[in-house]
């Protein structure tokens, strides 16, 4: 009945007494080249394709960032015309720009108020207890 049981470990095609351990180290730089050469291949494919993506990525975020532009000058020529009748072209642009300079007064402040915070963070060597 013992008998009848397969081995649990194939017997190797080769005689152990005729395999070198030189054949073996030999095999396994073999065998390890060609896994590195098979994961340099496969990360170039992939960077390959992220480039490819980045590239379509940055086209469209850039033509997203123009056309944004364009829909806030027409913002701001259309609140000049409505404004012109009931202000004078005079009061208009006043109102205008400064309503864009309080604007961007607070888009600064916020985003200095953003910065100091991060580089507070990254600064920091010991965290607090």
């Amino acid at each position: 009945m013992a008998d009848d049981v397969p081995p649990l470990i194939a017997p190797s095609t080769g005689d152990a007494a005729t395999r070198s351990l030189v054949e073996d180290v030999k095999n396994l730089v073999e065998d390890g080249r060609t896994l590195v050469e098979a994961e340099l291949a496969y990360q170039k494919s992939r960077a390959a394709v992220a480039g490819a993506g980045a590239k379509g990525i940055a086209g469209w975020t850039l033509l997203a960032l123009a056309l944004i532009f364009f829909t806030l000058m027409a913002l701001v020529v259309g609140l000049l015309l409505a404004l012109a009748p009931a202000m004078g072209s005079w009061g208009a642009l006043l109102t205008v720009v400064l309503g864009l300079l309080t604007s961007t007064a607070l888009s600064a402040w916020v985003a200095l108020r953003r910065w100091k915070r991060v580089r507070a963070a990254l600064a920091e060597t010991d965290p607090a207890p």
